[in-house]
C-alpha cells in the first residue's frame, strides 16, 4: 500500500502561478534561492544528460535585457506595443531564472525528449518556488526566442534555447482562481 504526501498532493492540486507584473520586492537571497534550484535540477533526465542550464538573472541584468528588448525590437521592426510589453517584462522585474535547453548529442535520447526535460525544469522551479512561499511565473515571449537576442543578452551557445523564464518575488496580491480543466474532457481512460 502506498504512503502518500497528502502535503504534496494538496499543493499540486491547488497551486497557483502569480502573473508576473504583480510579482515585487523582496525577491529570494542567493541563500534562499539555492534549495528552489537544487529541487528544479531533480527533474526527470532521461538518460542522466542534464539538457538545459539555469542563468539567474539579477535587477541590473533585468534591466540591461530591457534595453536590449528595445534595440533588439526596433532592428526586427516589431510593433511598438510588442516592444513595450517585452521591455516591461523584463524592467518590472526583480529576479528571474532562464531555464536554457542545451540539447547533448546522443545516439540514445532523442533530442526533443531532452527538450522536454527542460521544460520539465521549468514546472519544478516553479512550483518549488511557490512550494517556499514566493509568487512565481513562467513566461517566454518574442525577445527568449529571438536567437540574437539570447546570444547577446544570455550569452547562448549555438544550439541553445530559452525553455522558459521563471520569474520570482513577492506577489502584491492573490490573483482570483481562474477555470481549471474538465477532466471529463481531458482525460481518456484505455483497458484493453
Amino acid at each position: 500500500m502506498p504512503n502518500p504526501n497528502e502535503a504534496a498532493l494538496e499543493f499540486l492540486q491547488t497551486r497557483r502561478s502569480r502573473p508576473a507584473k504583480t510579482l515585487t520586492t523582496p525577491v529570494p537571497t542567493r541563500e534562499e534561492l539555492e534549495p528552489i534550484l537544487t529541487a528544479a535540477l531533480r527533474t526527470p533526465d532521461h538518460g542522466k544528460l542534464e539538457p538545459w542550464r539555469l542563468i539567474v538573472l539579477e535587477r541590473a541584468a533585468m534591466l540591461r535585457l530591457a534595453d536590449l528588448v528595445g534595440t533588439r525590437g526596433a532592428e526586427l521592426g516589431e510593433d511598438p506595443e510588442k516592444i513595450e510589453k517585452a521591455k516591461a517584462q523584463f524592467g518590472n522585474a526583480h529576479l528571474a531564472v532562464a531555464v536554457v535547453s542545451s540539447p547533448v548529442v546522443s545516439e540514445k535520447i532523442p533530442a526533443i525528449e531532452q527538450v522536454y526535460s527542460a521544460g520539465a525544469v521549468c514546472l519544478a522551479l516553479l512550483n518549488a518556488a511557490l512550494a517556499s512561499g514566493w509568487g512565481a511565473n513562467w513566461l517566454s515571449g518574442w525577445a527568449s526566442h529571438d536567437a540574437a537576442f539570447v546570444q547577446t543578452g544570455l550569452g547562448l551557445n549555438e544550439g541553445e534555447k530559452v525553455a522558459g523564464l521563471i520569474h520570482i518575488g513577492t506577489e502584491k496580491f492573490t490573483p482570483p482562481e481562474r477555470p481549471r480543466p474538465d477532466m471529463e474532457d481531458k482525460v481518456s481512460w484505455v483497458s484493453e
